[in-house]
C-alpha cells in the first residue's frame, strides 16, 4: 500500500508541475534555478583552475548538496499530499517547455515580420553561438537546433529523472544541466575544469535523449519512419551523444536538414576568440524557413505531452517491480 501511494504522490506531483510550467513558464524574477548559478558562479570565481580534480570537486559538491536537499524535503513530507505538492513544485521548478516556447515564438515572430536583427538579438535566448551574421535559415536551423536540444535537456529527461528519483532526481538533474550551461565548454578555461561537469551531463542525459527520440515518432507518426531513420543514420555523427540523437529525430520528423557551420565565442568583441564547428548534415530535406519554427514548436508540444504519459506508465511500472519484489 505505502509503495502504491508513494508512487500516486508522485504522479500526481509530475503532473500538477507540467501542467503549472504549461500555463505559467518561468518567473522572471528569482527562479531557484537563476538563484543556484548564482552561487555556482560564486563558488567558481573562488575555486576555478585549469584542473579536472577541482572541477570534480566543484561538480560533486554543488550536485551533492543540490540531491541531499531534494532528500531532506521528501523525507520531511508526512502525507502523500504533501509529496504531491512537492514534487509538483520541484517539476514547475526545474520544467522549461513553455519558455522554450516563447522564446522560440519570440523569433519567429521578428522574421515572419522581417526584422531580421531583431530575430538574431532574440535568438541570443536560445543559444550560445554567434548570431550576428547568420542568415534567416540558419537563425531558423539555430531555433529548430535548440527547440529540439531543449525538449529533451528541459521536459522530458526532467520527466525521467523525477519519475525514476522523485524530488532528489529532479533537482539534482537541473543542477547538473545546469553546471554544463556554465562550465561544460571547451574553451580554455573550462576544457579541464568543466570536464566533469559535462560529462556528468552526458550520462543524465542518455535516457531522456533516446525517451525524446521515441516521444517524436509517437508525437509525429505520419512521418516516424524518416524520424527513425534520421535518428540511426545521422545521429553518432554529431559532436554531442544525446544532441544528435533528438536533432537528427526532429529533422527527421519536420523533413528539414540540420547540422552546418556554428561560431561560438567567448567574447562577442574579439573575433580572434571564436571557435568554427562544422557539424555534419543531420536528416534530409530543405533548410528550415520561418515556417519550420512554427512546426517545430508543435511537435515540441506534443512531444512534451507524450513524455508526461510516459512518465504515468513508468510509474506503474516501477511500481509492479517493487511490488513483485
Amino acid at each position: 500500500m505505502t509503495l502504491a501511494v508513494n508512487a500516486g504522490a508522485r504522479g500526481i506531483g509530475l503532473v500538477l508541475g507540467f501542467v503549472a510550467d504549461r500555463l505559467l513558464g518561468d518567473p522572471r524574477r528569482g527562479h531557484p534555478v537563476a538563484l543556484f548559478g548564482t552561487a555556482a558562479r560564486r563558488l567558481e570565481h573562488r575555486i576555478h583552475a585549469d584542473d579536472r580534480g577541482v572541477g570534480v570537486g566543484y561538480t560533486a559538491t554543488l550536485v551533492g548538496s543540490v540531491v541531499v536537499t531534494g532528500v531532506a524535503l521528501e523525507y520531511g513530507c508526512r502525507t502523500p499530499w504533501q509529496r504531491a505538492a512537492l514534487t509538483a513544485l520541484a517539476t514547475f521548478t526545474v520544467l522549461g517547455g513553455r519558455t522554450l516556447e516563447r522564446e522560440a515564438t519570440a523569433v519567429y515572430d521578428h522574421l515572419v515580420g522581417d526584422d531580421l536583427e531583431a530575430a538574431r538579438q532574440r535568438l541570443t535566448h536560445l543559444v550560445s553561438r554567434d548570431t550576428h551574421e547568420l542568415s534567416e535559415a540558419e537563425v531558423a536551423r539555430a531555433v529548430v537546433e535548440s527547440v529540439a536540444e531543449n525538449t529533451s535537456d528541459a521536459v522530458v529527461a526532467p520527466l525521467v529523472w523525477g519519475t525514476v528519483a522523485g524530488v532528489p532526481g529532479l533537482l539534482g538533474y537541473r543542477a547538473v544541466n545546469t553546471l554544463d550551461a556554465m562550465v561544460g565548454y571547451r574553451n580554455v578555461r573550462y576544457r579541464n575544469f568543466g570536464w566533469a561537469s559535462a560529462r556528468l551531463d552526458d550520462l543524465a542525459n542518455l535516457p531522456g535523449a533516446r525517451l525524446t527520440a521515441l516521444c517524436v515518432l509517437a508525437a509525429a507518426p505520419r512521418r516516424a519512419r524518416q524520424s527513425l531513420t534520421a535518428w540511426f543514420r545521422d545521429a553518432a555523427a554529431h559532436p554531442s551523444p544525446n544532441a544528435g540523437v533528438v536533432e537528427a529525430s526532429f529533422a527527421g520528423a519536420l523533413g528539414v536538414s540540420l547540422g552546418g557551420r556554428n561560431t561560438y565565442r567567448t567574447d562577442a568583441a574579439d573575433a580572434a576568440d571564436a571557435q568554427v564547428e562544422d557539424r555534419a548534415v543531420l536528416g534530409l530535406g530543405p533548410a528550415p524557413s520561418a515556417d519550420t519554427i512554427r512546426r517545430t514548436v508543435r511537435l515540441a508540444r506534443r512531444v512534451d505531452r507524450v513524455a508526461i504519459a510516459a512518465a504515468g506508465v513508468g510509474l506503474l511500472g516501477l511500481q509492479v517491480l517493487r511490488t513483485r519484489r
